[in-house]
């Protein structure tokens, strides 16, 4: 009897020891993951010091819904991108233009708002603008996309800007997902035409591959030089 007794204790106290450390390692755990999404969230993009996606979202997500009918969420893209990189001024060229396209976002949007880079040339924005003042405010930004962006001394390079815009009084959501899908569609349905695009519902439904819509006549597709 003793024997056993003898026996038991050491494997009782073993599990009592092996639960004791878990306790704190799955604390840790938890800690480790909420730690690694805040630091996410707050990650900046090095070039514009804009927000990168994943703070985007998360600020985003918090305009959307306290603002509801009045917050708008823009998605823009600069044409021609491409060519700037190729010119003569390189991607120094290139990196100018995005610096100055987010010093623009971010002065038309405001301190209230989020404007995030969401990869390559392209910019989110969600931001409060009423129904009231939706088309003159995205015709301005349109605007301010298009004034012409100095890259070294003296040298102006002509840049311009896709613009795409989703409300959700006219989806009927407040889903974030929902309204980035629909301005992504409004945006490349306006592709070059040097206006922005306030999405309706159609727009909602066309399919994304990656944030990035599948194909359709007359419009922008996945391969095509923006």
């Amino acid at each position: 009897m003793a024997s056993t007794v003898r026996v038991q204790a050491p494997i009782g106290q073993r599990a009592l020891f092996i639960t004791t450390l878990a306790v704190p390692l799955t604390g840790w755990t938890v800690h480790a993951v909420s730690l690694h999404r805040k630091l996410a969230a707050a990650r900046r993009d090095p070039l514009t010091g804009l927000l990168g996606r994943d703070g985007f979202t998360t600020r985003a997500r918090q305009i959307t819904d306290r603002y509801s009918d009045a917050a708008l969420v823009v998605l823009v893209d600069l044409d021609h991108f491409k060519q700037i990189n190729d010119g003569p001024g390189g991607h120094a060229a290139g990196d100018r233009v995005l610096a100055a396209t987010a010093t623009r976002i971010t002065a038309w949007a405001g301190s209230r708002s989020a404007v995030g880079r969401l990869g390559g040339d392209e910019f989110a924005v969600a931001v409060r603008i009423g129904p009231a003042r939706r088309e003159i405010r995205l015709a301005q930004l349109v605007q301010l996309l298009a004034q012409p962006v100095e890259v070294e001394d003296g040298v102006l390079v002509d840049v311009a800007a896709s613009v795409g815009a989703a409300c959700p009084d006219v989806l009927g959501t407040t889903d974030l997902s929902v309204l980035q899908r629909a301005a992504d569609a409004a945006m490349y349905a306006g592709k070059h035409t040097g206006r922005a695009v306030l999405a309706n519902r159609s727009h909602a439904t066309v399919p994304s591959i990656n944030g990035r819509r599948a194909g359709r006549p007359g419009t922008h597709t996945l391969g095509q030089a923006a």
